[in-house]
């Protein structure tokens, strides 16, 4: 992991729990926190197995942030982000109102309220689900930094209780293909691949989003997450 990451996420949790009362995020959060062209993958997690729980990473919001669109500005490939939230022990039917949070790091491998960042906001949000357990986010396909396959964070909070933390994986075509593109292509593609990160090595299947569209102008991703 980044040294910018850290590893205090699991002291953040109770924060976050705590803060989704008032629909906000608990604890801190941000820095520079680890691969080829643009297919669909589909995702594994559609079933009623319980998505694999994972290190929360640098922090969700302090802020209040319940918003769909979570740019800010920041430049990227759109990615319009669909999360499904379902019940493992109710045959894998629609959870409606849990509050689903994200972070994500930009196009440069930075995250808004950490590191060099506090002050900003960028690239984190919160919604609640709705009849059918979706939410849908308006972002830009995630950046990478030293030691992490390309990720986005997640926290679903049901009845003021953080009930998973994971995160959600990208196929390695998508990401060469995005990081040829645009304010990417500086940086160039990622040297982590999903089989190589410590987090997803043992359950990329079961995190990986189905992702389709152009790298170069717009992408659309859905994810299910499987409570219990």
């Amino acid at each position: 992991m980044s040294p910018q990451l850290g590893r205090r996420e699991v002291i953040s949790l109770l924060g976050f729990a705590s803060s989704v009362l008032a629909f906000g995020c608990g604890s801190d959060a941000a820095g520079n926190p680890t691969s080829p062209e643009g297919t669909t993958a589909a995702s594994t997690n559609a079933s009623c197995a319980v998505t694999p729980t994972e290190t929360i990473g640098p922090y969700p919001s302090h802020e209040s942030l319940i918003r769909s669109d979570i740019r800010e500005g920041k430049s990227g490939t759109p990615l319009a982000l669909t999360i499904t939230v379902v019940s493992s022990s109710n045959s894998c039917g629609a959870v409606a109102g849990a509050s689903v949070g994200i972070w994500q790091c930009d196009a440069a491998g930075n995250y808004s309220e950490y590191g060099t960042q506090t002050t900003q906001t960028y690239l984190r949000g919160i919604q609640t689900t709705d009849a059918n357990g979706q939410v849908t986010f308006t972002t830009i396909y995630p950046g990478w930094y030293q030691g992490r396959a390309t990720h986005i964070h997640v926290e679903v909070v049901r009845n003021g209780s953080s009930v998973k933390v994971t995160q959600i994986a990208f196929p390695e075509s998508m990401n060469a293909a995005v990081y040829a593109t645009g304010t990417y292509a500086s940086r160039g593609s990622n040297p982590t691949a999903n089989n190589a990160d410590d987090i997803f090595r043992d359950s990329v299947s079961s995190e990986l989003a189905s992702v389709s569209g152009d790298p170069a102008s717009a992408l659309t991703a859905t994810f299910t997450v499987a409570i219990t």
